[in-house]
């Protein structure tokens, strides 16, 4: 039996274009619209035009990527397919929440919107930093950060991707230390991302107090279907304990490669990747080589993913 999970990249698939074709078509403009009335500054603009260093800062990529993460959930509903589970990669969650029926877009894309916000306020941009670390395992990570960190240069594991790849995250200086050592250490890459904060540190302590307000005046229903959570890598509905996790989640690891490996032993055989890129899609292939990945983010994709879907049982 098929059982489908929708995931939702996070910061750092954006980029100047993104959704542009699928908007195009089939009341996708409506997303782009909505996002526009709600923050009241015209995000599609950016989407659409750039410049991308303007995209990529976090209260600009977080509304933006779950827009069209949210309009290619819709696009794949209107075709009939509808998932038996979501997750999302950090920000991600958000459009999953939204997929799984437990959030509005307009509460969305404005929560997220703030999420920015008070991320950025917690650390400016060009003050902390991320980076992928190649070829090491968690528990090297862990020990080569928490030396750095316990000498004043706060980094700390981030995301849990895949094996061999973990995400290091803190202020900059601590990261640029870490990447020396950890190749010291035996890493065979240490890049440093294109996004514009420490995520998932606990230097984000301070947005998710500020975060913890906006979602406890939010109106969240029950997910009607099972959400993954990045803190637990366990499947969550109940809408308080989402919260919860949504405000851990800040300053906690993305536990992505559990949560893959848990949605596999929970039955699901098909994954579709919404929105801009192939990031998880790569990430799926190299966590279990079997599954099946279906990056969707042009009418292209979509009809592929809608064509196979014919011969799901």
């Amino acid at each position: 039996m098929t059982k489908i999970a929708f995931l939702f990249p996070g910061q750092g698939s954006q980029k100047v274009g993104m959704g542009t074709e699928l908007a195009a078509e089939a009341g996708g403009r409506v997303f782009f619209e909505t996002a526009d009335r709600v923050l009241e500054f015209p995000l599609s603009k950016l989407m659409e035009e750039g410049p991308q260093e303007e995209l990529t800062v976090t209260y600009n990529a977080q509304p933006a990527l779950l827009t069209v993460g949210a309009m290619v959930a819709d696009r794949l509903k209107q075709a009939g397919i509808r998932p038996d589970c979501t997750a999302g990669h950090s920000l991600g969650e958000y459009t999953a929440l939204y997929a799984a029926g437990a959030l509005s877009f307009e509460d969305a894309v404005q929560t997220v919107h703030k999420r920015g916000l008070f991320m950025n306020e917690a650390m400016p941009a060009g003050e902390g930093g991320m980076a992928a670390i190649l070829g090491l395992d968690e528990e090297t990570v862990s020990d080569v950060t928490a030396a750095i960190t316990a000498e004043g240069k706060l980094v700390q594991p981030a995301n849990l991707n895949c094996p061999g790849q973990i995400v290091i995250s803190g202020t900059k200086a601590g990261v640029e230390e870490a990447c020396v050592r950890l190749k010291e250490a035996g890493a065979k890459r240490a890049l440093v991302l294109d996004v514009s904060g420490p995520f998932h540190s606990e230097l984000m302590r301070p947005a998710a107090g500020k975060l913890g307000e906006v979602l406890e005046s939010l109106e969240m229903q029950d997910a009607a279907v099972p959400v993954f959570a990045n803190v637990t890598a366990q499947p969550v509905t109940d809408s308080g304990e989402v919260k919860r996790l949504l405000i851990e989640q800040l300053s906690s690891p993305v536990r992505w490669e559990e949560l893959v490996r848990h949605m596999i032993e929970s039955g699901v055989t098909q994954f579709i990747e919404c929105g801009p890129g192939k990031v998880l899609s790569g990430l799926v292939r190299k966590i279990d080589r079997s599954m099946t990945v279906w990056p969707v983010y042009d009418e292209e994709t979509l009809a592929a993913v809608i064509e196979a879907a014919k011969e799901w049982a």
